[in-house]
């Protein structure tokens, strides 16, 4: 079933106001977990997951910043 342009707007804001933060903190917790690595390493890790969180919602998130194609 394709997802609407109004559907694909309006979850993409609850991904990012409502999933985003829970993933940042879920992020910081896990890393808290291990003894502070290298600070490039540090950097790697968070680069990676700041990549990762978005790829599985990468078909909400397609199109949605252009005008509403069904109007």
């Amino acid at each position: 079933m394709a997802l609407t342009y109004k559907t694909r707007r309006r979850l993409s804001l609850l991904i990012l106001l409502v999933g985003l933060p829970l993933y940042i903190v879920v992020a910081l917790t896990v890393v808290g977990w291990f003894d502070r690595p290298s600070i490039l390493l540090e950097l790697l890790v968070y680069v990676a997951l700041g990549i990762v969180w978005a790829l599985p919602f990468k078909f909400i998130f397609k199109g949605v910043g252009q005008d509403d194609p069904d109007a």
